[in-house]
């Protein structure tokens, strides 16, 4: 006589093999039948949905479905009656202690030996994570296109002044290079943070890392992360004057020093304010700069105080460059963000 009820032991087996597949699986695995009763459900079930096999089986599968949704259950049972699998599609279900996870469903008939269609086999994936991915790479193309629009109105803004500026069309076109470059650093820095900010520290070496002579620089401040909008204005500032600097002043000649350092200030109504100097020094005699007014002169008494929401100032005479910003902290650092220390280089 062959193995239990009749059926051949590779039958058992092959029951075995399948119910072994299924408890393993890390997919959610649940059958029904066609009243939308669960009539299984493996432990991926269990762990996705929270409900054991003693507590869910021979009940309703609405259990899982919010209510606005339960039109959905109907339609899947009518579709299923007619012999139809449900390809893959998203929706959500919900969890016994309450919350609702995305899931993948594909559902499939389920039919006994006589072809007859007595259920349905559900395959739900949770694709919670995979769904915070797509909202996260949303949220990140929004803020690249108002950051890609934004640097197109900058680099209109150069291309103006540098033209007003420019003797030749040569001089024209190295310093518009010479720009866009300083712009690219900048973004860099954004893009590695995935758009999340900054260090004014790393910003102010990036920046003044083409033009050499680093033993000559000192940087001293608190550790602040920059939001996006700082790191491209102190980013233009920070090329214009290193730019100044390596023709000029301390970068160009022996002897030469510049100090960088910036500090997280209470006003009187107890306002917090940014305060960065840049304070150079050199023995060149015209570390000053050219006198003409230039297009770096336009960024750091115009461009980066006003889009920052501060005041700066600056300040030349031969063998000295001292330009300071003051500004809102809250324009200046990302939120919640802010002191995390000191450090002097």
């Amino acid at each position: 006589m062959a193995g239990s009820g009749g059926r051949k032991p590779q039958d058992i087996n092959a029951d075995a093999r399948l119910a072994a597949i299924v408890d393993s699986s890390f997919d959610a695995i649940i059958g029904k039948d066609l009243n939308s009763i669960v009539t299984n459900w493996n432990l991926a079930a269990e762990r996705m949905f929270g409900y054991s096999a003693e507590e869910i089986i021979g009940k309703s599968i609405l259990m899982l479905i919010p209510e606005h949704l339960w039109s959905e259950e109907t339609d899947i049972i009518a579709r299923i009656r007619r012999g139809e699998r449900l390809a893959s599609f998203e929706t959500v279900r919900r969890r016994k202690d309450g919350p609702l996870v995305a899931v993948s469903l594909t559902i499939s008939p389920i039919k006994n030996r006589n072809d007859e269609i007595i259920g349905a086999s559900t395959i739900a994936r949770d694709i919670t994570a995979a769904k915070e991915s797509e909202r996260r790479i949303r949220l990140l193309m929004r803020e690249v296109n108002h950051r890609v629009k934004n640097q197109f109105a900058v680099i209109l803004s150069m291309i103006r002044e540098t033209s007003k500026r420019s003797t030749h069309p040569g001089e024209f076109e190295e310093l518009i290079r010479q720009r866009i470059m300083a712009l690219s650093r900048s973004h860099d820095l954004l893009v590695t943070s995935e758009w999340a900010g900054a260090s004014l520290f790393d910003l102010i070496q990036e920046h003044l890392k083409p033009f050499g002579h680093e033993e000559r620089i000192s940087l001293s401040g608190p550790l602040l992360t920059l939001q996006s909008n700082a790191v491209q204005n102190l980013g233009m500032a920070f090329h214009e004057l290193g730019t100044n600097s390596s023709k000029y002043g301390a970068l160009a000649s022996e002897g030469g020093h510049i100090e960088i350092t910036w500090a997280v200030e209470t006003g009187p109504s107890a306002e917090r304010k940014f305060h960065l100097v840049w304070h150079e020094t050199s023995t060149a005699a015209g570390a000053a700069g050219p006198a003409r007014k230039g297009f770096g002169t336009v960024v750091l008494q115009r461009v980066a105080p006003q889009s920052l929401s501060g005041s700066s100032s600056l300040e030349r005479s031969p063998g000295l460059v001292k330009w300071s910003l003051t500004t809102p902290l809250e324009a200046i650092i990302v939120p919640q963000l802010g002191t995390e220390g000191d450090f002097s280089v």
